[in-house]
């Protein structure tokens, strides 16, 4: 059996979201490539339990202790091979073992950072669909991928674009390959149009319909603010080290045309297709063959026409707070991405104002010092000083009301 046709074992982190489970398709299409040797989830036991039974992996990962232990009463019937592990060791012990070769790590937030960690750190060829582990630790994680040997493949439909669109040789330096912009596109989420003065009365299901991705909720309401946008700026800085200049974004409401690279000659290569998560995913789990993702075909003249709009700081004012973070540089990305989850998560709860997201991500930006970024411990202590400030704010908003 050739190099690539070895079958590859595959930890699927954060199996029970939409990129995990658009990973085990893709995996389900190709047994002779793929095996599923662990999978994890936070809380969702009976959806584990399934997709355990389904694919039979050789260890399943539970960060809640609690569901664990439910997870393993229901296995001992429904998949009794599969060993059940808890807790954070468990994600990074199944990122790390000797005999995974890929890991999609899908975790979202800074939950994922690091079960991604351990996997850079183990040389694995790493899908790295989890964005806020370079946000808040950029330079740790690309020093772990070069020191490892590991594989770096970025599975977010953006950046898997603009890799797909630049030289092989980009580590060069994008100047050094003619390089003038990487223009990340965005839909512009499902209040692209609608009236800024009616922003205030938005819901929390307003904000998760999305009108062409279908993602979990913390992710829409990103994708909604565009603050995923902005995170995704981020991420884009570290894996293709591009400073903030050579980083644009464009509104391009169709989805189609997912990034663009425009080089010195006046060339723009872009990447093309359905807005389905599983072409980036087969490209990553392919790499460096094409593989079948169960999408179809783009059909361009059924999609007649595709449109861009420039980007509204205005309207989507998370967009140019993530570019003063990435400007700040050191923690002020992780103190970012804390503000931002906590604020979500209050508005998902209707804790919070959808119009009041960007404001108290703002407040919390500059009322927290930018350190320096070089160590672990230094970025999550700066991760929590920021959620505690998070939420001491919203109790302050709240008393005043």
């Amino acid at each position: 059996m050739s190099d690539q046709l070895k079958v590859r074992n595959v930890t699927v982190l954060g199996a029970t979201g939409s990129i995990g489970l658009s990973t085990l398709d893709v995996i389900r299409c190709h047994p002779n490539r793929f095996r599923v040797f662990a999978l994890s989830a936070a809380t969702k036991v009976g959806e584990l339990a399934a997709l355990c039974e389904r694919f039979v992996p050789r260890f399943a990962v539970m960060t809640d202790n609690d569901a664990a232990t439910q997870l393993r009463a229901t296995l001992r019937v429904r998949s009794p091979s599969t060993e059940v592990l808890a807790g954070r060791e468990g994600l990074e012990f199944v990122a790390a073992h000797s005999e995974v070769d890929v890991v999609m790590a899908a975790i979202v937030g800074a939950a994922g950072l690091k079960s991604s960690l351990a996997a850079a750190y183990a040389g694995k060829r790493v899908l790295l669909a989890n964005k806020e582990a370079l946000v808040m630790a950029g330079r740790l994680f690309m020093n772990a991928i070069a020191n490892s040997g590991a594989t770096l493949l970025p599975i977010d439909s953006e950046h898997n674009a603009v890799f797909q669109s630049l030289p092989r040789n980009y580590a060069r330096g994008l100047a050094n390959v003619g390089v003038e912009k990487i223009v990340l596109t965005a839909s512009g989420g499902p209040f692209r149009t609608r009236p800024i003065d009616s922003l205030a009365q938005v819901t929390p299901d307003e904000a998760c319909a999305h009108p062409n991705w279908a993602m979990g909720r913390k992710i829409s309401v990103d994708s909604a603010t565009m603050m995923n946008k902005g995170l995704e700026v981020i991420e884009a800085r570290w894996l293709f080290d591009a400073e903030a200049e050579m980083i644009d974004v464009v509104i391009h409401p169709q989805s189609v045309v997912h990034s663009m690279v425009t080089y010195r000659d006046g060339s723009v290569i872009a990447q093309l297709g359905n807005p389905d998560m599983r072409t980036p995913i087969a490209y990553g789990l392919g790499f460096p063959d094409r593989i079948a993702a169960g999408v179809g075909a783009l059909d361009l003249a059924k999609v007649g026409r595709l449109d861009f709009e420039t980007l509204d700081l205005a309207r989507f004012p998370c967009v140019g707070l993530a570019y003063e973070a990435m400007r700040r540089g050191g923690t002020a990305p992780a103190v970012l991405n804390a503000a931002n989850e906590v604020a979500v998560e209050a508005f998902l709860a209707n804790r919070l104002r959808f119009i009041d997201i960007p404001q108290l991500i703002e407040d919390v930006l500059s009322k927290i010092s930018a350190d320096d970024a070089t160590s672990l411990e230094g970025i999550l202590a700066a991760d929590q000083l920021a959620r505690t400030a998070t939420r001491d704010m919203l109790a302050t908003r709240a008393a005043r009301v």
